[in-house]
């Protein structure tokens, strides 16, 4: 495992920047990759400590919009001279090494900074409590992040995705907490060093990367390490109990001997409702011991198991914190989704439009098991894989992901950069499927042109049409939507 965002060497180094970034003296900081979920939630962040921000993208994004708007200079495009006059440059780990701003700050012996070391530093500044695992951490450090708000203790975060009740994936407050979305993609939160850990599930991803799922849970069980003084994981989840059996983890689900269990779960088309209950269980232990307390009912205003699961994890890590269950049911009643998380569209000729992020096989499953719950005719999954790398290594995984679907599209790879594969393409999800699924309408779409016609044909009153991939097939439904309307 070697990328540029490793951060053996970013530990060493954090004090320092921690020291630097709290010091009082006004910097230039310059993001490269700045409309990226990761970056931007840091260029923010970095603005709201009195910092002075600039950065650069590829192409215009809604993040960089909004960091115009908050007065950052955002440069489309990449350029030597955007670099001039910084103090410092961080960059995402998605951005090449030769990238001509990357060699423009090396030549001027600005300070160089990736993505893990800026994390690291903040982690040190406030106590951090990191929302890790393959899916799920953007929504669950959403919701605990709104829950401490809601607590007055005023957080701090840094989130993969805009939190709707704050307008920001990125603040930097007055409180001492900072919940942090933990990202295992290149190694990155290796560096941390969080108070508390929140784990939500463990999935083979980034295998390019970590070369082996060995390893990837070898990193999940680092960042549960003994350092950690209150480690949470989901007891729902086969690899995440297995980590925190061996960590000594509160774990949190729907199993009677957890520490934090749900209850009485009752799930709508858009809600779902659960009773979180506690029992006095020491760490490493099989079983609860002491008196059970209901603790209260939780409403939330999304619907989906897996969404119930995230809002008991970061119930339970708001608990964890001293946290009144007034707070906590409040926020989460009032909890209006992350984008791209089973959000719903609009409705055209009868048919409903959902959009999701879900680009692993867990994540099409959970989400189509709430499509499934939601009482409409017939769900319609269309599915975009996401990076050929990931394509290559997973494809027969997605083979029976899409069984609560009545009809299957799926589309060509979103490369997200990656350079082509022989032999692999979107076809290979959808033969996976077939075989798996003999009897379903099962279609592979080799273009946009394709996929729109058979929609078109395919499509009645009373569906559910669910997007779903974390590549640009998120502006379908608005397509379709927007066709109507003309």
């Amino acid at each position: 495992m070697a990328t540029p965002d490793t951060a053996d060497d970013a530990r060493g180094e954090s004090d320092e920047i921690a020291a630097r970034l709290s010091s009082g003296d006004r910097l230039h900081v310059h993001v490269v990759g700045i409309g990226g979920a990761g970056m931007s939630a840091i260029a923010s962040v970095l603005s709201a400590m009195g910092h002075v921000v600039s950065g650069s993208d590829l192409k215009d994004s809604s993040n960089a919009s909004r960091l115009i708007k908050a007065g950052v200079t955002v440069h489309r495009g990449h350029d030597a001279s955007n670099v001039v006059g910084a103090d410092l440059v961080t960059y995402s780990p998605a951005v090449p090494e030769g990238n001509v701003e990357l060699r423009e700050a090396r030549s001027l012996g600005l300070a160089l900074w990736p993505r893990s070391k800026v994390l690291a530093a903040l982690s040190k500044i406030r106590k951090t409590v990191a929302v890790a695992g393959t899916h799920g951490k953007t929504t669950t450090a959403s919701m605990l992040s709104l829950i401490l708000v809601e607590a007055g203790l005023k957080p701090s975060f840094l989130i993969g995705a805009e939190v709707n009740e704050i307008g920001s994936n990125g603040v930097w407050d007055e409180g001492e907490w900072l919940v942090m979305e933990a990202d295992e993609s290149y190694g990155t939160f290796r560096s941390l060093r969080p108070e508390i850990v929140v784990l939500t599930n463990v999935e083979p991803d980034h295998l390019d990367y970590y070369e082996s799922f060995e390893n990837l849970i070898e990193a999940f069980e680092g960042l549960l390490g003994s350092s950690v003084r209150t480690p949470l994981v989901c007891g729902d989840d086969r690899y995440a109990r297995t980590l925190g059996a061996r960590s000594g983890a509160i774990a949190v689900g729907g199993d009677g001997n957890d520490a934090y269990r749900m209850k009485d779960v009752v799930l709508g088309r858009s809600s779902a409702e659960f009773d979180i209950v506690g029992s006095e269980v020491p760490r490493g232990s099989d079983g609860p011991s002491g008196r059970d307390v209901t603790y209260g009912r939780v409403t939330l205003p999304v619907p989906g198991m897996h969404n119930a699961l995230n809002a008991a994890m970061a119930a339970a890590a708001a608990l964890e914190l001293g946290v009144s269950f007034g707070d906590v049911g409040r926020a989460l009643a009032r909890f209006a989704g992350v984008p791209r998380r089973f959000e719903f569209r609009g409705v055209a000729n009868g048919v409903t439009f959902v959009d999701d992020y879900a680009h692993l096989p867990s994540e099409v499953r959970a989400t189509l098991a709430t499509a499934r719950s939601g009482g409409w005719e017939r769900v319609v999954a269309v599915f975009q894989p996401h990076r050929f790398t990931r394509t290559a290594s997973l494809s027969e995984s997605f083979a029976d992901a899409f069984d609560d679907a009545d009809v299957v599209v799926v589309t060509d790879v979103f490369s997200a950069g990656e350079p082509p594969i022989p032999g692999v393409s979107g076809n290979l999800v959808a033969e996976a499927i077939s075989r798996s699924r003999t009897s379903r309408n099962v279609r592979f779409a080799g273009s946009r042109s394709e996929l729109k016609a058979f929609l078109e044909q395919t499509l009645r009153p009373g569906d559910l049409c669910c997007t779903m991939g974390a590549g640009d097939l998120t502006t379908l439904p608005d397509e379709f939507l927007g066709a109507v309307r003309r």
